[in-house]
């Protein structure tokens, strides 16, 4: 999420959960927590009418199910569709009902809710989108086909000419999350011309150390950023500026060796 609101991130966790299909938890937060909800997923693709004349701007969101980066989303007036996939509709219903802070970006006319398994989605899709966002976590279980080689291909294959992809890269901090953090970059930076890494420090993210992937045909983060635009959309934020912006793809040494040697 974009950092919009204060408690937007991060939560205590109650003992109460839903189980959807036996897949994943939804934790309830106590009521003294922030919002947000537990979830896994590929999350959002996006469409906007800002690239090219004649193309809508799309947005494809993997996983998105709990509304968060949808929410976010809705802040960009030039989207015109933001579609996700998710899985399990069940986890829908309850993100609905208990998180209703996140969940009413599902509620934005934009977006379209497509129930199935995102890697799936993605290989039916051709020059389709100008942003995907991939919010799931960990390459584990029903998550694992999220952070594969041929994901990251299908990715490639459903954005535009200068199309963008977001997605979660761990944290090398521990030694035994380092290979994961590893594979990621390696697969991302075979797939795509420009692949870049950047950091946030979110409490709740093991060691409090968090990295997110950046992926390009055409547009670099730092070369290609314009402050000036973002200043001018107006947009409130609690976290995000565009000085952080610069500053967020400067990583500690160990990071940038790890990467280096899988390049």
């Amino acid at each position: 999420d974009g950092g919009h609101r204060p408690g937007g991130h991060g939560h205590r966790l109650g003992r109460r959960s839903v189980h959807g299909h036996g897949r994943r938890p939804v934790h309830r937060p106590f009521p003294h927590g922030g919002q947000g909800a537990a979830g896994y997923g590929l999350h959002v693709l996006v469409h906007h009418d800002g690239h090219s004349a004649g193309r809508e701007d799309v947005h494809h969101r993997p996983g998105g199910g709990d509304g968060g980066v949808a929410r976010e989303l809705s802040h960009y007036k030039e989207i015109e569709v933001i579609d996700i996939a998710e899985p399990d509709k069940m986890f829908v219903d309850v993100c609905r009902k208990y998180f209703p802070d996140n969940a009413i970006g599902l509620e934005d006319v934009r977006v379209r809710i497509y129930y199935e398994d995102g890697l799936r989605f993605l290989r039916k899709c051709q020059d389709k989108y100008d942003l995907i966002i991939n919010d799931a976590t960990d390459p584990l279980g029903h998550e694992a086909g999220l952070f594969t080689k041929e994901f990251y291909g299908n990715c490639y294959k459903a954005l535009h000419d200068d199309g963008i992809m977001v997605y979660q890269h761990g944290s090398p901090f521990f030694d035994e999350d380092e290979e994961n953090c590893r594979a990621m970059h390696r697969k991302a930076f075979k797939s795509f011309p420009i692949s870049r890494v950047y950091q946030a420090h979110i409490p709740t993210c093991p060691a409090g150390y968090w990295l997110f992937g950046f992926a390009s045909k055409k547009y670099h983060p730092i070369k290609d950023f314009n402050p000036e635009r973002w200043e001018s959309r107006n947009i409130k934020t609690w976290y995000y500026t565009t000085h952080l912006h610069k500053g967020a793809f400067m990583l500690p040494k160990y990071v940038e060796d790890i990467l280096k040697e899988e390049e």
